[in-house]
């Protein structure tokens, strides 16, 4: 394990805890914002806000003109209800961060105080901007903060990001090497039948039976149609029929998720669906309206990035506590970064068995050691050292 600075240390502690029992979820992040402004002005960061959004970006510049590279941070919690019984649980009834945005936050505004309060800045050949990016949960929050033009003036060459890693212990970072997450879409199924009574069901188009054959057949797209060794999901999660037992209604509500690990995946599962509906119509007489509710992309880290990621975290913390990770069927909308920039995400491990934190993201339960702070700080601030010059001191 990397030394600790004590008082550093609790300064990171103490940031992360207000941000963890004032939690904002997507769009709402006002009181977010204005905590991590007040830090950035502190340090003599200059600072950019949004008309449209919360969220900020801090600029920190270097000189000689080199090129500039952009930490983001998300901000936004979940509307779920704290279950963890701490000193520092969520106040707002219902919304917790559950993924671990507060730490995200944390470390990001940690490397900013070390460049500064380090001196690196006055060493530094180009520019650091950090992206304190909302709405990461409803996965439009980066696509937006593109459109303000945060990869601009200076244009960013390179976007680095870390996310909490609960299944993996504190001191340990996972690096992936290409394909980090899938995309993921929405789509909905309304199906139109004919009421009839239950025990004459020969009167009736029933909606159920059709939406059944869809939950089914629809695996088979997985089964049947993908290669063993690719990866998609299909899950249905919302099957709303009918209000009595005796009754066959008259439609049948369904959604669900789509996740696809390429661009080409992607279009044929959502090919494929719109087949098997099509089908569905002619065999059970009944009619459709079938909706793709686009979402994400898959998130694809940049080979060289990821690979300068990880030997800076081997640098930091040992080529042993640092590996590389199979892609995740999670979402993140870091994915829009990737798609502009040569950019990667890595997991930094906050799991402790012996402190019981344990749980997953998007846990009620779920809560970090909070030794990953001053984890996360010094592999990020190691990556812009070396951004910049081998031999410069962030220490």
């Amino acid at each position: 394990m990397i030394p600790s600075n004590p008082d550093f240390l609790k300064w990171l502690i103490d940031v992360r805890r207000d941000f963890h029992m004032h939690p904002e979820v997507s769009h709402q992040e006002k009181r977010t914002t204005d905590k991590i402004i007040e830090i950035l002005k502190g340090l003599d960061i200059e600072v950019q806000t949004f008309e449209t959004m919360p969220g900020a970006v801090g600029l920190i510049k270097g000189s000689g003109g080199g090129p500039t590279i952009a930490l983001r941070a998300d901000i936004d919690a979940l509307p779920i209800q704290e279950l963890n019984n701490i000193p520092y649980k969520s106040i707002n009834d219902g919304v917790m961060h559950a993924c671990g945005h507060d730490a995200n936050a944390t470390i990001m505004l940690g490397v900013a105080k070390k460049i500064v309060e380090s001196g690196f800045r006055s060493k530094m050949t180009g520019n650091v901007k950090f992206l304190y990016q909302p709405a990461e949960e409803r996965v439009f929050g980066a696509k937006a903060m593109i459109a303000e033009g945060v990869l601009e003036n200076p244009k960013v060459d390179c976007v680095i990001a870390g996310h909490m890693g609960s299944d993996l212990p504190t001191g340990q970072v996972g690096i992936f090497r290409g394909q980090s997450h899938a995309s993921a879409d929405r789509f909905s199924l309304l199906i139109k039948g004919k009421g009839a009574h239950g025990g004459r069901p020969n009167e009736g188009i029933d909606p159920i039976v059709a939406g059944s054959f869809f939950v089914t057949h629809i695996q088979t797209i997985i089964g049947r149609n993908i290669s063993p060794t690719a990866t998609a999901v299909l899950t249905v999660g919302k099957f709303v029929a009918g209000d009595v037992s005796n009754v066959i209604p008259e439609s049948a509500q369904l959604e669900g998720t789509i996740r696809a690990l390429s661009i080409d995946m992607r279009a044929f599962v959502i090919r494929r669906l719109g087949e098997i509906v099509s089908g569905m119509e002619q065999t059970f007489g009944v009619t459709c309206d079938f909706k793709i509710h686009e979402g994400v992309p898959a998130c694809t880290n940049d080979k060289d990035v990821a690979t300068f990621l990880n030997e800076t975290a081997a640098s930091v913390l040992s080529s042993e506590n640092v590996r590389y990770l199979s892609p995740s069927t999670g979402a993140e909308d870091f994915a829009y970064f990737a798609l502009e920039r040569p950019s990667a995400i890595i997991r930094i491990g906050c799991g402790n068995k012996e402190k019981n934190i344990v749980y997953p993201l998007h846990s009620p339960r779920f809560d970090i050691d909070e030794a990953v702070l001053e984890v996360g700080v010094e592999v990020f601030s190691k990556a812009v050292k070396r951004y910049f010059s081998e031999d410069a001191d962030i220490a």
